[in-house]
């Protein structure tokens, strides 16, 4: 795992989380290390059997406990015959939609901790785009829902729709608010010039057009809207040296990039900046972006950077085999490996010895008025 970047994100990722406007060219050098520079495959499931999980004196306790095809189709019984892998529900094969994630109580558990940490990293806040009084948002893989709900309670005046491919949100929302059930990489049906803002957020691994999504969104926005982007990328970095690239931490890039492949979608798309080039490749204008470093355990000195460390850490123990199954099925691993993986992986990631992080990107960028 290579821990040296350019002087370009070394800025980027200090520069207080402040939005920055670039041309492609320099958002594609901000961005954050390319992918060769991690480990170039992921190494054979036999590798985590064969080595010992050994005691380290200086672990810290973890704090956490050991486990905390039609668009806008109705919900019907086909929709909620879910695939079962290995003990886990996932969506069902059902037209062109593709997720990589569990959709289950315990799934969405986690990624209920994960909006709690995606607001911390925008101080508290559900959006970058300057909205002012917008009157109909569209929530694209609103997952969980709890986005959509927090923006239905901040915008009571706005009609809010959260989309999604599992019929996993509550019946007890906010009355301007609805689910609909919709696959995003088919054509959308919601009309032209009818949104203020679509947001969208962790849909990486799951679109193969990227472009043609935004297009969508470019379609569907009034002019003046806004669309905003929220995506992560899967590598893991080191600044001092403390991230052996034969750790489980340093192999997590690999092992999605890798399974990526077999499935054909991608999760670099922090990494190739896919995010404003499909923006201005849709036509949006006035497009920024921030460029966020996140902690991965509650290492850091820095207040801030410790308690987001803390929250990056619990979302992905609250359910590790949730994030990874999928793909290391994909992979060839069998549920056994995968099990002896995530042990150590759980282990590294509570030892404050290992002082990594990742990047996380939100891009925005407007609808021109004519």
């Amino acid at each position: 795992m290579a821990d040296t970047k350019p002087e370009s994100e070394q800025a980027a990722a200090t520069s207080n989380n402040e939005p920055i406007e670039t041309s492609a060219a320099a958002a594609a050098a901000s961005s954050p290390t390319s992918p060769a520079q991690a480990p170039a495959v992921v190494l054979p499931p036999e590798h985590w059997t064969q080595t010992a999980l050994e005691a380290d004196d200086d672990d810290a306790d973890s704090t956490l406990g050991d486990d905390a095809a039609t668009s806008t189709a109705s919900i019907t019984s086909t929709i909620l015959r879910y695939r079962t892998i290995r003990g886990r529900t996932y969506h069902s094969e059902i037209g062109n939609a593709q997720y990589w994630g569990a959709n289950d109580e315990r799934h969405n558990e986690a990624l209920d901790v994960l909006h709690h940490l995606f607001t911390l990293t925008l101080d508290d806040q559900l959006f970058l785009a300057p909205l002012s009084n917008p009157q109909k948002a569209l929530d694209i893989g609103t997952g969980t829902g709890i986005w959509a709900i927090d923006f239905a309670d901040k915008f009571p005046q706005c009609v809010v729709i959260g989309t999604d491919i599992s019929p996993i949100q509550p019946s007890w929302i906010p009355p301007n608010l609805k689910f609909e059930m919709d696959d995003c990489t088919q054509d959308w049906t919601f009309g032209t010039d009818n949104f203020d803002f679509v947001h969208i957020r962790y849909l990486l691994g799951c679109i193969p057009d990227w472009t043609h999504l935004f297009k969508q969104a470019f379609v569907a926005l009034k002019p003046g809207g806004y669309l905003e982007s929220y995506e992560g990328s899967p590598n893991v970095y080191s600044d001092d040296n403390t991230l052996p690239p034969t750790s489980a931490i340093a192999q997590w890039g690999p092992l999605f990039i890798n399974g990526g492949k077999t499935i054909g979608r991608s999760f670099t798309i922090v990494d190739d900046g896919v995010q404003r080039k499909a923006m201005e490749e849709a036509g949006f204008v006035d497009i920024k972006e921030r460029m966020i470093k996140v902690p991965s355990g509650g290492w850091s000195k820095d207040p801030r950077e410790k308690e987001l460390g803390i929250w990056a850490q619990h979302a992905v123990e609250s359910d590790v085999e949730g994030f990874i199954l999928f793909l290391t099925t994909t992979l060839g691993w069998t549920k056994e490996q995968t099990g002896v993986y995530i042990a150590h992986l759980r282990k590294e990631l509570r030892s404050l010895k290992h002082h990594v992080y990742y990047y996380q990107k939100v891009v925005w960028g407007k609808k021109p008025e004519k």
